[in-house]
């Protein structure tokens, strides 16, 4: 089991190593300057500010003012946050405070191993 746990921190550890030189493409949708648009500008430069920073480009996009880009994108809810790159593409929803799940999401945090209920 610590071998598996080894192999699978090496290979986030390599991942890592391999995404430091990317930059990420983000595109952030939202509807107005709503406290809840406002809260999720804020929530995602600051993840990207410590987990990216120097390598995002964040593109904030009013659909309000610009709706045929919401159009093109299929944006159905606001805020919309897209990693267009490094791919593959996500999507994620809402107010971007389950900061786990966004680190989780772009590939910044490991995942959680698996526990075996199996006796060997």
């Amino acid at each position: 089991m610590a071998k598996k746990t080894n192999d699978e921190v090496k290979e986030f550890e390599n991942r890592i190593k391999a995404a430091a030189g990317r930059k990420y493409v983000l595109r952030l949708y939202v509807t107005g300057m709503t406290p809840r648009s406002l809260r999720a500008i804020t929530n995602i430069k600051k993840i990207c500010e410590e987990h990216l920073k120097g390598r995002y480009d964040l593109e904030v996009i009013d659909i309000y003012q610009s709706p045929t880009l919401a159009e093109g994108e299929q944006i159905i809810a606001a805020p919309t946050l897209i990693k267009r790159l490094p791919l593959p593409l996500r999507r994620f929803i809402g107010d971007m405070t389950s900061t786990g799940k966004i680190l989780l999401g772009l590939d910044l945090r490991p995942r959680k191993a698996k526990t075996s209920s199996k006796n060997v």
